[in-house]
């Protein structure tokens, strides 16, 4: 058994090797103090833990976080998790291939938004802007 602490540590270095130290330190602090028991476990027992397990590389993990993601129309987790698919070495076209068995098992609107998300993260489209940019 490891201990907490190490799992944590272990995690943390997982979480900003994928995203980046910024992006995971703007996650870690979002819901300030309330959310700190929520980001132990998240660095903890899903990147310290399960993460780090042998059974996947990683890789293969980012896509299985990506369809995940993709079926439960989780569009914002989806977007970190394409961004640490390509930092995992995750090619364009195995993340379409996921959303299209996305699409085609869990119904076609289950891939739309997350389609668009991945072209924008693969550099395939602009970034959409915001809803009140449009106004005039």
């Amino acid at each position: 058994m490891v201990d907490t602490s190490e799992l944590y540590a272990r995690g943390l270095r997982r979480r900003k090797k994928m995203f980046g130290e910024a992006e995971v330190e703007k996650r870690m602090t979002a819901a300030g103090v309330f959310g700190a028991p929520l980001q132990h476990i998240i660095n903890a027992y899903v990147y310290g833990d399960i993460w780090e397990r042998p059974g996947l590389s990683a890789d293969v993990r980012s896509l299985v976080m990506l369809g995940i993601t993709a079926a439960s129309n989780k569009p914002a987790e989806f977007r970190v998790h394409a961004s640490g698919a390509l930092a995992n070495g995750c090619s364009k076209e195995q993340v379409q291939d996921v959303l299209l068995l996305v699409a085609l098992y869990c119904g076609v609107p289950a891939a739309i938004e997350t389609t668009r998300i991945a072209a924008e993260v693969f550099g395939e489209t602009a970034p959409a802007a915001p809803a009140d940019a449009a106004k005039p």
